[in-house]
């Protein structure tokens, strides 16, 4: 299975009157493949088809954000089942009938966008879109979808029922967010100022789990927070990154994951590795950023010069690569000029060094 996500949505149809349908909706929706059944005969230019349904969705599920199929809901339950993965990876799923009257929202509703999906195929053309998610039902927000429009990564997605279901039951929900990030879309939030506040929250001995309040916390630290308790990484983080040329991958990797790990620092909350521009093709770096999927991003010397808050020069480096710093300037420089947190840790051929964003919006 291709688990390369595009932007691009994928059309499906295996009737005529789904295929007549199926052609007009792609034509609503520009970013849209179109695939129909052989057993049509001829198609529109540009379409592809199929002889069998359950030997070609396994191979494009992953590889598209959303697929739309027009067809009976349990021929499509029955061909997904085996591709589904997990709600925070899932590509979103809605079925339409053949007669165009209703767009249903069938899988990854929230995170992955099936509830919007199933709006906008209706608007298109002039269904109804069938929502079946509680807090949407209810008018109220859905902890899921707050995430991902602030671009939160969810650390574990299991816990999103505990706040959801507080949202329905109209509970209060306890929430640490230094960055000022959902706490106000959430109704009957309980706003803690500090790290020991919000964990005096939820470590009560003797308090019943099912009764307890349910919680939001919104930081790149690692704590000790109960599982029930859903964490929100913000990508507030920066890696400045410093090696000696052909340094392997797993080296610079190594220095990173245990720096995270020292000052309790989640590998979530990075946004980006940063380093001189004179390492925009080090091997090492770009596989680094590759394999974690962040942006890889470098400075030239004279921006790394100019960073003032440095806490480690080094004569050495400006003798080889003419600045006084690079992984501390480039952290700080890749976080908006933000705090130096971690300062220098080095091995024999890496320098890394952490910054922390002063506000994420």
């Amino acid at each position: 299975m291709q688990d390369i996500r595009s932007h691009k949505l994928a059309v499906w149809a295996v009737t005529p009157k789904g295929a007549a349908l199926a052609d007009t909706l792609a034509k609503k929706l520009p970013e849209s493949d179109l695939f129909l059944s052989e057993t049509l005969g001829s198609c529109p230019a540009g379409a592809r088809q199929f002889s069998r349904l359950s030997d070609v969705v396994p191979d494009v599920f992953g590889a598209y954000r959303g697929h739309v199929f027009i067809m009976a809901a349990g021929i499509v339950v029955r061909v997904m089942a085996p591709l589904i993965r997990h709600k925070t990876i899932d590509p979103a799923v809605v079925v339409m009938d053949e007669l165009g009257r209703h767009a249903v929202s069938l899988l990854s509703g929230h995170i992955g966008g099936a509830n919007r999906l199933a709006d906008r195929v209706a608007a298109a053309v002039g269904a109804e879109a069938v929502i079946t998610t509680a807090t949407d039902l209810n008018g109220l927000p859905a902890i899921d979808v707050l995430a991902r429009k602030k671009h939160l990564v969810i650390e574990n997605p299991d816990a999103v029922k505990f706040v959801n279901a507080a949202f329905l039951k109209g509970r209060p929900v306890g929430c640490y967010d230094p960055f000022d990030m959902i706490c106000a879309h959430i109704p009957g939030v309980r706003a803690a100022g500090s790290v020991r506040e919000f964990i005096r929250f939820f470590s009560k001995p003797d308090a019943d789990a099912s009764d307890r309040m349910a919680g939001v916390f919104i930081d790149d630290i690692c704590t000790g927070l109960p599982p029930d308790i859903l964490v929100l990484r913000p990508r507030s983080l920066a890696a400045g990154i410093g090696c000696n040329r052909n340094t392997p991958m797993e080296e610079i990797e190594a220095l990173l994951v245990q720096t995270l790990h020292r000052f309790q620092l989640s590998s979530a909350g990075l946004s980006c590795i940063a380093s001189i521009d004179l390492k925009s093709d080090e091997a090492g770096l770009v596989r680094l950023a590759r394999k974690h999927d962040l942006p890889f991003v470098t400075y030239a010397r004279e921006d790394l010069g100019s960073v003032q808050s440095i806490q480690n020069p080094s004569d050495i480096v400006e003798k080889h690569v003419g600045v006084k710093s690079v992984c501390e300037a480039a952290a700080i420089l890749s976080a908006q000029n933000g705090t130096l947190i971690v300062p220098k840790q080095s091995t024999r051929n890496v320098t890394v060094a952490i910054a922390r964003k002063r506000s994420i919006s």
